[in-house]
């Protein structure tokens, strides 16, 4: 797929349009307050007298039930939980959303899955801001954007493209740049980087290190630092300029390390099983498991994130952390100025 075109796009497809956004936590709060900042008719559909209900209003947007936001909409963005969305499609949007009306997703899980099947007769868009929620509002209200994937799955209009356009340059992401990509693509892509990189390898990685540190007899105060904490500081040089910044800002004795040992780490067999977590993506393996997961009441999930949450490294971490005024603004000086003592 490629990048967008020099011409910037505008909000002309959208404007004097409305626009009702389904969900406000970190996305949603960013999408309709950008939206309705760059001028254009945004309502807030929500379950009346909850607490992102009374955000919202105190946020100066107007708050419908989601049946009644859709109802005169011409683009519903939906916003909500991957697991929440088929039963929301089917009880608030399909009764209401008016033939020539756009369905937007920020990720394409339950369209290409099939948990949605869309009505023929409207579009059918996605929008993906490449960043959290917060993000994309700081980046809007500073003139700058967030970079965003759009996709069209259904034109029934003509000018499907058109709105998911304009969307997106609502939000600030034209200021950045727009990737065209599909559902199909930024589904698999997505849900793989999750699982293999960045939470489900990056999370076991730290992991296993801090525990080989620690049944080898080494503080786990000195572990939590060296796989953890400092981990920041090399995820920041990768974000600002790949593994080229990365390199010229650690030692020439770390590079050596990272030429000789990383590869013994992450090698043929773990690409292996990163092509076997890619297949199970692809051929909707995790998608049938996650879906039967939460219909089950996620017995397995909360069992899986209490482990996490139980594990030592987040009990040595929640002390640490605690001793770093910077992290916590909170925190009194007095808070870390007693010196850990070596257990003996």
């Amino acid at each position: 797929m490629s990048t967008n075109s020099t011409a910037i796009p505008t909000i002309a497809a959208l404007q004097g349009k409305r626009i009702a956004v389904l969900g406000y936590g970190s996305q949603g709060r960013a999408h309709a307050l950008n939206l309705c900042d760059s001028g254009l008719d945004v309502v807030v559909g929500l379950r009346p007298n909850g607490p992102t209900s009374k955000k919202a209003e105190e946020d100066g947007l107007r708050v419908l039930t989601p049946a009644d936001a859709v109802r005169d909409a011409d683009l519903i963005a939906v916003l909500t939980p991957d697991m929440v969305q088929p039963a929301l499609y089917r009880d608030a949007i399909a009764p209401n959303i008016k033939p020539g009306a756009a369905l937007l997703f920020a990720h394409g899980f339950n369209v290409h899955f099939k948990q949605i099947d869309a009505r023929k007769d409207i579009d059918v868009i996605l929008v993906a801001p490449k960043g959290p929620g917060a993000l994309v509002r700081r980046e809007y209200e500073i003139g700058r954007g967030v970079p965003c994937l759009f996709a069209v799955h259904q034109d029934a209009t003509g000018h499907a493209e058109e709105k998911a356009k304009a969307y997106a340059a609502g939000i600030g992401g034209a200021r950045a740049m727009l990737i065209a990509t599909d559902f199909k693509e930024e589904t698999e892509t997505d849900l793989f980087g999750e699982q293999a990189v960045l939470c489900g390898g990056a999370s076991e990685l730290v992991i296993a290190g801090f525990e080989t540190l620690v049944e080898a007899g080494y503080q786990p105060e000195i572990a939590y630092y060296e796989v953890m904490h400092e981990l920041k500081l090399i995820v920041d040089l990768f974000y600002e300029g790949g593994i080229t910044r990365m390199l010229e800002f650690v030692s020439e004795t770390a590079q050596y390390g990272d030429y000789v040992s990383g590869p013994r780490i992450v090698d043929a067999a773990t690409k292996a099983r990163m092509k076997a977590v890619l297949t199970d993506i692809q051929d909707g393996t995790f998608a049938k498991n996650w879906t039967a997961e939460y219909q089950a009441g996620l017995p397995n999930y909360k069992k899986f994130k209490q482990a996490d949450l139980d594990h030592p490294i987040e009990v040595v971490g929640k002390a640490l952390r605690a001793r770093m005024p910077w992290l916590n603004a909170a925190a009194k000086p007095s808070d870390a100025a007693a010196p850990l003592q070596k257990a003996s």
